[in-house]
């Protein structure tokens, strides 16, 4: 009925269709949805099993053929990442409370001291102290002893390291509105104007600024939760790019191994790890809840059972010595976190175009 071709069996042999009725009954519909939905766990099931078990083994199983029992390596990437990132962005979100703008608690923290050491030198009685404390903690000073857990992270984190310092510069807060921006720059000289990129990232800037009316922790904010979501886009630009790098790893066997059989070890390889970051995630969140300390050395072993089961399916899939797959896998993993160090950049200046 797909094609106009005369069938013979259950199935088209020139378009695939199953040979059946047009018209459904309801309970003939309810039966093989049923079926589509228990077909779909079995072979889930089955393809979970070995891909935790057997390292290496589906991707090479694909690569030979063998297909049929097995869930497809994309429709499996589509699942697991679906259900990974449903978790991880409802428990990961960056609020304005997890962001401290530069140089902002410092100047605070300072203006404070300098008021309570003047207003101290002034005080008569323990009674004068007492309101001059009373009166700094409701304009807002925190007494050390009732510091939150994360209030102390952020100062101690902004004191030492910068913390999630945000800043958009100086020079943007010269400009009240876009406009103002390009009439100034309109108004220079052209060797003193800004141009190329320097241009582009402060017209951005003011743009922002004059967007959520110079509150800086919320764009920071909003930067923030932006670059997170676009991480199922860098993990799906990255495959190929990293299918590249086993492609030339494994030139010599260019005759064995196509791209497409580097793409589906990547696939089986990220899918583990959706796996293995939800179990990480799961355990952290409890040792969280629990304060268990041997929750941190099941995560140790977690770890280093993730490093060996990605070595073990290299070795698996590749079937080369212990030493050079050694080797690759060192050379694999430097050239993957260069990479992403570099999709980090470019993902996050696409976020920042974007909000």
């Amino acid at each position: 009925m797909n094609c106009g071709a005369m069938v013979q069996g259950r199935y088209c042999h020139v378009c695939g269709q199953e040979n059946t009725e047009p018209k459904e009954t309801f309970w003939h519909m309810f039966t093989h949805f049923f079926y589509d939905i228990t077909h779909f766990d079995g072979s889930f099931f089955v393809t979970l099993k070995d891909l935790l078990f057997k390292p290496g083994f589906l991707s090479r199983e694909y690569m030979l053929g063998r297909r049929k029992k097995y869930l497809h390596p994309v429709r499996m990437y589509v699942f697991t990442s679906a259900v990974f990132f449903l978790v991880f962005f409802s428990l990961f979100h960056v609020s304005e409370n997890d962001v401290s703008i530069k140089n902002e608690n410092a100047r605070v923290r300072d203006g404070f001291k300098i008021v309570k050491e003047e207003a101290l030198k002034n005080a008569k009685t323990k009674e004068d102290s007492a309101e001059i404390f009373k009166g700094l903690k409701f304009l807002g000073e925190k007494d050390p002893k009732e510091k939150s857990k994360t209030d102390t992270a952020i100062q101690d984190y902004d004191e030492e390291t910068g913390g999630l310092n945000f800043n958009l510069g100086r020079e943007v807060n010269d400009y009240s509105t876009v406009k103002q921006y390009d009439s100034v720059q309109n108004s220079l000289p052209k060797n003193k104007k800004d141009a190329g990129l320097t241009k582009m990232i402060t017209r951005k800037s003011v743009e922002l600024n004059e967007k959520y009316e110079g509150d800086q922790r919320k764009i920071a904010t909003q930067l923030l939760n932006k670059f997170l979501h676009s991480f199922p886009y860098l993990l799906f630009v990255s495959l190929p790019l990293y299918a590249l790098f086993l492609k030339l790893l494994y030139i010599r066997r260019r005759k064995q191994y196509y791209f497409a059989d580097h793409g589906v070890f990547l696939i089986h390889l990220y899918i583990f790890t959706f796996l293995f970051l939800l179990c990480y995630i799961g355990l952290d969140k409890l040792a969280d809840k629990t304060h268990w300390g041997i929750i941190g050395v099941i995560e140790t072993i977690l770890i280093l059972a993730g490093v060996f089961y990605a070595l073990k399916a290299i070795k698996n899939f590749y079937r080369q010595g212990w030493a050079k797959t050694i080797l690759k896998f060192i050379i694999f993993n430097i050239l993957c976190i260069v990479s992403l160090v570099f999709l980090f950049v470019v993902f996050l200046s696409f976020s920042f175009y974007q909000i």
